[in-house]
């Protein structure tokens, strides 16, 4: 066993548009679910990541029912449950980087939710300590941002922008290639 599926925050907090606002990829439960029904039937080890806001208002807050993962993803038969309150799956309750070391893993498949934030840090994370890392773009999803920026003004850009910024970014960057569920799970 050299890979693992990274399933990422896939949690029913984030179907509440009125916080997030709008998002893009309809497909991507329906995406996590095909990889994950894959990686299943090929006995390869799935981790599930959960995000644990500090922030009693939010929607992923562990007294939430938002925080709760989305069906397909609760009942995966999870290798490991990680826990975490910051960005990186690297960096939360339980030890992704010493679990995949004893597992002999050098492989990572990421995929989940939000594709410009924990899905991006954690597949960067992993291509910094030496994983071969791939996102599954169609098996992730985001959200429309705007911000005021020192020296830029106001900023936007919507989530089928964002979406594609990372995937640029993650592979010209050399962090991670990226690919498509048809390709992983067809």
């Amino acid at each position: 066993m050299t890979r693992a599926l990274l399933v990422i925050d896939m949690q029913r907090g984030f179907d509440d548009l009125t916080f997030w606002g709008p998002t893009a990829n309809p497909a991507c439960e329906a995406n996590v679910a095909a990889l994950i029904a894959a990686w299943t039937a090929n006995d390869e080890p799935i981790v599930i990541v959960r995000h644990d806001s500090a922030s009693p208002g939010s929607p992923l807050h562990p007294d939430s029912p938002g925080n709760a993962l989305v069906d397909a993803v609760a009942a995966a038969p999870a290798a490991l449950r990680i826990s975490k309150a910051v960005n990186s799956a690297f960096y939360g309750d339980q030890d992704l980087h010493a679990w995949l070391t004893a597992q002999a893993i050098d492989e990572v498949v990421v995929c989940g939710i939000q594709t410009n934030m924990c899905v991006e840090t954690t597949a960067r994370m992993a291509g910094n300590l030496g994983y071969d890392t791939t996102v599954v773009l169609d098996a992730t999803r985001t959200f429309d941002l705007s911000a005021e920026i020192p020296g830029l003004g106001t900023v936007t850009r919507s989530a089928a922008e964002l979406m594609a910024d990372t995937a640029l970014v993650l592979q010209q960057g050399g962090f991670a290639r990226i690919r498509t569920t048809a390709e992983l799970a067809g």
